[in-house]
């Protein structure tokens, strides 16, 4: 009887992958346990296959670099381990069964949260009891490294690499602060910073966190997908796992090292409009064209919508998303897609408060006006400005900013600007230039010269620049 229960639930499981997937989870575990070969397959029936954390650590090492960093290998050996199977003392065993393996792979990659929880809880502890916050925010530092480690291996980051992004290290323990930020006591209190690392959590809190909170399932799924090289290559690839990580334009080849590191890349992305998430496009940068504030409208002028980061001398990174083509004119433009966000020192995303309408804001050359370019709360008192004077600006939010509800993002309220760059996000809309279609300037040398004797900058110039880049940017 007992083996008849254990076969079904096993079943059941293997059912909800599709054949080919089936076969490659059987080739994965064939491999892991050794008895792919020829005298493995007979004497397969007499000894039944297990797999080993030794097997997994292996299989890791066999190549020059790791797939998956050791600390997250030995977390899904837990995970796997923790599996009960009926007529099984649970838990004893130090190797897993092809049972335990389908299983685990079938709750993770296909289950609901529930499925899932009790895994998670195991990875987290082996014991699988009330967890501290500490050992939560171990495991979820160990999952963000383990994602960007995974994407970089595999060469998923599109476009995007450790050498042209700044050092993930801190934005691993941002992210994982931010997401941590969402755990909830039963009576709706969330602990912060040294409270959160002593309280603890039982199973239904760490249940309603896992949820809320869909990063860690999908960060899951990507790091098994890709660290374990198993349906990585399906269709049933969901669309925050296809988005996760955007198309990365017109950086490559140019030297430049962004201001973001890849835990903030897929932070923020997650954050913009669902039809926006698929490619971001270097549109300026103060470290290739120059600190002007001409140079920055140039460039950023009807590209549709953009990315704005900032670093201030303190190394304070900051910026907004707007949701429109910045367009120069003495008013407010925008809508209710439009946010700020903090990077460094903190990771957080503050969207509109329905307060005002005052989301982005883009002058030049006005008297009357004030001149700049600005984000959130209202003139003079902006939540993200950028000085005309290029090099000033100021994040002020006595105690937030009305629009946002963003505290002062940069270290003092009025900073001085260190580098700044800005992204446009989603396809660049029609308007934005031909490819391939000769400017006048290009065609009448003597108009070029005019116009930069009277000091008027070359708006053109910036609509062609990143193409030159384009082919065979991924």
């Amino acid at each position: 009887k007992m083996g008849n229960a254990e076969s079904n639930a096993y079943q059941n499981h293997l059912s909800r992958f599709l054949p080919e997937e089936q076969s490659d989870i059987d080739g994965l575990f064939d491999t892991l346990s050794g008895s792919s070969g020829s005298a493995g397959a007979k004497n397969a029936k007499a000894a039944k296959k297990t797999v080993t954390l030794a097997a997994l650590q292996a299989r890791q090492s066999a190549h020059t670099r790791e797939p998956l960093p050791q600390p997250m290998t030995a977390r899904l050996y837990n995970g796997m381990k923790s599996i009960d199977l009926p007529g099984k003392s649970s838990g004893l065993s130090e190797q897993i069964a092809k049972e335990q393996f389908v299983i685990f792979m079938s709750n993770l990659l296909k289950g609901n949260a529930d499925e899932k929880i009790s895994i998670i809880m195991r990875m987290i502890d082996k014991t699988g009891g009330p967890l501290k916050g500490k050992q939560i925010q171990e495991f979820t530092e160990d999952l963000i490294t383990s994602l960007v480690h995974v994407l970089s291996y595999r060469k998923e980051l599109r476009g995007w690499s450790l050498e042209n992004t700044r050092d993930s290290s801190s934005g691993v323990k941002a992210l994982a602060s931010e997401l941590l930020s969402e755990l909830k006591l039963p009576d709706g209190t969330k602990p912060v910073g040294s409270q959160l690392l002593e309280t603890n959590f039982d199973q239904s809190v760490i249940e309603d966190w896992v949820y809320r909170v869909p990063q860690i399932s999908v960060f899951l799924s990507v790091v098994i997908r890709q660290g374990l090289h198993v349906l990585h290559s399906l269709p049933d690839q969901t669309n925050d796992i296809l988005n996760l990580v955007p198309h990365c334009k017109g950086i490559k080849g140019r030297g430049v090292v962004s201001l973001f590191d890849i835990p903030a890349i897929i932070y923020i992305n997650s954050h913009l409009p669902a039809e926006m998430q698929h490619k971001w496009q270097l549109l300026f940068s103060s470290r290739l064209h120059g600190e002007s504030f001409s140079q920055l409208c140039a460039h950023i002028v009807n590209k549709g919508p953009c990315i704005v980061i900032i670093r201030d001398l303190d190394g304070f990174l900051f910026g907004g998303f707007a949701s429109h083509s910045w367009e120069v004119k003495p008013q407010f433009q925008g809508d209710n897609r439009c946010f700020l966000f903090s990077v460094f020192p903190t990771l957080a995303v503050y969207t509109y408060t329905g307060y005002n309408e005052h989301y982005m804001y883009l002058n030049h050359g006005q008297q009357t006006m004030p001149n700049g370019l600005g984000m959130g709360g209202q003139h003079g008192y902006f939540g993200l400005w950028i000085d005309s004077d290029y090099g000033k600006g100021h994040s002020k939010a006595k105690p937030r900013c009305t629009t946002y509800n963003s505290p002062q993002l940069s270290a003092k309220e009025d900073f001085t600007l260190d580098a700044m760059e800005v992204w446009a996000v989603g396809d660049t809309p029609e308007s934005a230039g031909r490819k391939g279609k000769k400017s006048i300037l290009d065609v009448d040398p003597q108009a070029q010269a005019l116009l930069e004797m009277a000091g008027k900058s070359r708006q053109s110039e910036g609509l062609r620049e990143p193409m030159e880049e384009e082919e065979g940017d991924d």
